[in-house]
């Protein structure tokens, strides 16, 4: 009798209590994953958005970056503080590796970042920002000789067509100063790859949410320093639009941890491959919030980049 009581209850649930007792394993569903990094993606995408529309108002770079890392250092502050409890304090040896990845990840690109989209379209910084998967290879054949299969050479290839491609048009279309943009967006797509070159072992140290508040911390903060030491303080007057389209939570924060919660649902793999939607979707928001025009070059440098970072991702060994 205690027995029949006891299952009585999961009888009502399903004719044989032994399977619901012991339910079959059920495939995680992807959905979520692939929603955080679609959204994550195109609330990257939105970055350049944001900074042209605030160019428009008359600000520069530096005071620019200074307001969204004002705004979001007190996020990601909480994000390290959040990550780190119950851990290991960090050594020494942390410290510098946590600066020097806060430099080049996060404050040097997104500076470089911000200086170039003075000088040339949305569209086509997506476009040079999306070679990052390119860089990274090419950085670890340089500094560490890793081999590069055939597949991959055709793959980089390709997404350099695509980027030159748009490159000489917007260079005969916009003057000379298009060059120093593409420069310096380039510059920034380096700098970020360096940080996911080298970040590889402290990520694994740390965990990447732990790690990228430490290293978005640096970054605000030598924002705020560089601004300090360039800029008079009446610099820090700009219109009030600015200090809206610069929100913390929805063009700096949101981003990076929606595409944080991706990829620990869905990997790696299918996060960046979820990311093509990136340039696509800076491209329509250019047409639309900057009237921005799209030509059959863009269009098909837009084709070829995409299609370079698929066969890249396809070429890549699975492990």
């Amino acid at each position: 009798m205690p027995a029949r009581r006891v299952s009585s209850g999961m009888a009502r649930e399903s004719p044989t209590p032994a399977l619901a007792a012991d339910p079959a394993p059920r495939p995680p569903r992807l959905w979520p994953g692939l929603a955080l990094a679609t959204a994550g993606s195109i609330a990257f995408s939105g970055k350049a958005i944001i900074v042209k529309l605030a160019y428009r108002h008359g600000v520069d770079a530096v005071t620019l970056i200074m307001y969204r890392m004002l705004f979001a250092l007190p996020l990601f502050v909480g994000l390290a503080w959040w990550a780190g409890r119950g851990r290991a304090r960090l050594t020494w040896r942390d410290w510098r590796v946590v600066v020097g990845l806060g430099f080049s990840g996060y404050y040097l690109a997104s500076f470089l970042d911000f200086a170039g989209l003075a000088y040339v379209s949305a569209a086509f910084e997506r476009l040079v920002l999306y070679l990052n998967p390119t860089l990274v290879l090419l950085i670890g054949r340089v500094l560490f000789k890793r081999r590069v299969a055939r597949a991959q050479l055709v793959a980089l290839a390709v997404s350099y067509a695509g980027v030159l491609l748009v490159f000489g048009h917007e260079l005969r279309v916009a003057g000379g100063h298009v060059a120093l943009g593409a420069a310096l967006v380039f510059g920034s797509a380096v700098s970020y790859a360096l940080y996911l070159v080298f970040s590889g072992e402290e990520v694994r140290r740390l965990g990447s949410l732990r790690l990228t508040g430490l290293a978005t911390t640096v970054a605000c903060l030598f924002c705020l320093a560089q601004f300090a030491l360039t800029r008079p303080l009446a610099a820090a007057a700009v219109a009030p639009q600015v200090l809206w389209l610069l929100n913390a939570t929805l063009c700096t924060f949101l981003p990076v941890l929606m595409v944080m919660m991706a990829i620990e649902r869905v990997g790696a793999t299918v996060a960046a491959q979820t990311g093509m939607i990136g340039p696509l979707s800076t491209i329509l928001m250019g047409i639309v919030l900057l009237g921005e025009p799209f030509t059959p070059w863009i269009g098909v440098g837009t084709v070829f980049v995409l299609s370079g970072i698929w066969m890249l991702a396809k070429a890549h060994p699975k492990t």
